[in-house]
């Protein structure tokens, strides 16, 4: 039987919806947008502390305070390309900061896949990994843009996160309709960074 490793939740309302969060004695293992799919770590462990740690400094992130995510994050079964590139994202591309996808592919070291017929480029490589990127925000995917725009985002409600983050951080300049209080309100979202779950709950 394989070991499977257990996943504590905890959540967190911010301008851009509500943002859960979920670690293993390791690190964090998931941030997402919406609620949590899971119970909260049990007390007392290590996954509980480090999921306290990540939601307060989710909270400092999103106050204008924390330029720099110090939680440990857990890529788990990641492994070559995809632990490369999220490893490269976290490790150098910092806060206000972008990097275009083909630039991170080649800081990454990735070369062009060819399969008989088949020829990835190693941005689209990339694209690819961003958009199933398990520790959105922390592993900044936001960052990575497309050389001519945004790119996508599959964060969230999409592009629109991504452009009020990066213009959050004064990484593009703000548009007219652009609002520090966040992304425009829908019904039952709340806009404050502050956790509505906690390792404890």
């Amino acid at each position: 039987m394989d070991d499977v490793t257990e996943l504590g939740w905890g959540c967190l309302d911010t301008p851009v919806g509500q943002v859960s969060v979920a670690c293993t004695d390791a690190g964090v293992a998931r941030v997402a947008y919406g609620p949590p799919p899971g119970p909260g770590p049990a007390g007392g462990s290590l996954a509980s502390v480090l999921l306290e740690a990540a939601l307060e400094e989710l909270a400092g992130y999103f106050g204008g305070h924390l330029k720099r995510f110090n939680v440990p994050v857990d890529l788990g079964s990641a492994q070559e390309a995809r632990r490369a590139v999220l490893t490269v994202l976290h490790q150098t591309v910092g806060f206000g900061q972008t990097i275009t996808y083909g630039g991170l592919a080649a800081r990454a070291g990735l070369e062009a896949t060819a399969e008989p017929g088949n020829f990835v480029p190693p941005a689209r490589v990339v694209g690819q990994i961003m958009a199933s990127n398990p520790i959105a925000l922390i592993v900044p995917c936001h960052r990575v843009v497309a050389g001519t725009g945004l790119g996508g985002y599959s964060g969230g409600t999409g592009t629109d996160v991504k452009q009020w983050l990066l213009v959050f951080e004064g990484a593009i300049p703000a548009t007219l309709d652009w609002d520090a209080a966040g992304l425009p309100a829908r019904t039952g979202d709340a806009r404050q960074a502050q956790p509505t779950g906690s390792a404890s709950s």
